[in-house]
């Protein structure tokens, strides 16, 4: 073999080796400049044809590397060393260091606690679940660090999902194919946690429940109806809920978060902007249907109640009175469309009355006086999370203006 020859493939196989290990791992990272277009189809297939391409740069390298070795000065055999040494750092840093799941580890144990056990502070946000008729509630603070928490209401598996760089919860039927499948967090697709099926290697985004790669690719999971709102509020709701504890393996881990739910952690990644309608500024998403709309969370503060509709269906966003958490119903009551004001127009620590029944309701939606007493407002689903991640994966998204 010519030197000339020798070298071309040594230097084209040790591009593959290196192009294998950190492309699989970039692309899905966030690293700078990774999560801007649209590269999780090559991701997926660097990383699920990984075993060839570096046995195909290693035989590439193979013969150059032994011509090199025997023939070389002690510089070049110096040389070689070093970049076999470096090969192996890249390797072990990019499969053992970098990846999601050797950074963000699962609960050893999952524990509830009821009401008068629990441990958990009650100005801590959490993803609220009803199943069954059975409640719980898991903090984000736990969720957050975690990506995911399997659990189950009574024979139904769950799969309780939170991306703190989107501020994105969401609650999933864990079924694929008419069987329970399993999840590993692989890494970020623009920003929002991806997880992968043991079953066939597809990857499937955390905000939308999709499978963006592998042959399961366009399935969807079903999404379980959730709300996110304080501890206390969810128990104002649900006082018999059971609430998810720490597992005290994880404790450095969920301080790291402490700061999370108010936004004032440090980091560009997780850190609020006080500026409206930035990447990075809070909105409340709705949906209904294939319809969805983006409500600015500072406009939410100054105008606690906004009623408005998306597609078709009249919806009242009411932002609670800890100013943390926040309710969408369904204005239509009993074939009524209701509209909402203040009690003695007073919002704050007060009820609403509506028209066109003058009926009394509290900020749970229910309705405690007048002709429609007893009946509850129904809940639409809603989300606060990143606008980045928002108008990202709902491009035809509406936005509310006073």
């Amino acid at each position: 073999m010519k030197r000339s020859a020798a070298i071309i493939l040594f230097v084209i196989g040790s591009l593959l080796l290196l192009a294998t290990e950190i492309l699989r791992v970039y692309f899905i990272m966030p690293f700078p400049g990774s999560q801007q277009h649209d590269t999780v189809g090559l991701a997926w297939w660097i990383d699920h044809y990984r075993l060839p391409l570096r046995l195909l740069g290693l035989l590439l390298i193979a013969a150059p590397l032994v011509r090199f070795w025997r023939n070389g000065r002690i510089f070049g055999k110096v040389m070689l060393s070093f970049l076999i040494i470096f090969y192996g750092t890249i390797f072990y840093f990019f499969n053992y260091r970098f990846e999601a799941d050797k950074m963000f580890y699962q609960p050893s144990t999952v524990r509830f606690a009821d009401a008068a056990e629990n441990k958990i502070a009650d100005n801590k946000l959490v993803i609220g679940v009803v199943v069954n008729n059975e409640a719980k509630a898991y903090p984000i603070q736990i969720i957050g660090y975690h990506h995911q928490v399997r659990d189950s209401f009574g024979s139904t598996p769950v799969m309780i999902t939170y991306c703190t760089v989107c501020r994105t919860g969401r609650v999933f039927s864990p079924m694929v194919e008419g069987k329970p499948e399993n999840f590993r967090l692989v890494g970020m697709d623009h920003f929002n946690a991806m997880f992968e099926d043991a079953t066939t290697g597809s990857w499937w985004q955390q905000a939308t429940g999709a499978a963006v790669a592998g042959p399961l690719k366009t399935t969807q999971l079903l999404e379980l109806p959730s709300a996110q709102l304080t501890l206390a509020e969810w128990l104002k709701l649900h006082p018999d809920s059971k609430i998810l504890q720490p597992d005290t393996l994880y404790k450095k881990r969920y301080a790291s978060l402490a700061d999370y739910d108010d936004g004032k952690i440090g980091g560009s990644l997780e850190h609020r902007d006080s500026l409206s309608w930035k990447p990075k500024s809070w909105v409340v998403g709705v949906r209904s249907g294939d319809n969805t709309k983006a409500y600015d969370w500072d406009e939410l503060i100054s105008h606690p109640l906004i009623q408005d509709s998306i597609g078709s269906l009249p919806i009242v966003l009411l932002l609670a009175d800890d100013t943390a958490s926040f309710h969408v119903w369904s204005r239509v009551v009993a074939g009524k469309t209701l509209s909402f004001e203040p009690a003695k127009g007073e919002l704050l620590n007060g009820d609403l009355t509506d028209l066109p029944t003058n009926s009394v309701w509290d900020k749970e939606g229910h309705c405690i006086a007048g002709p429609l007493q007893g009946q509850q407002l129904q809940p639409v689903q809603a989300y606060q999370e990143f606008w980045h991640s928002w108008s990202h994966f709902h491009p035809s998204t509406t936005v509310y203006k006073l």
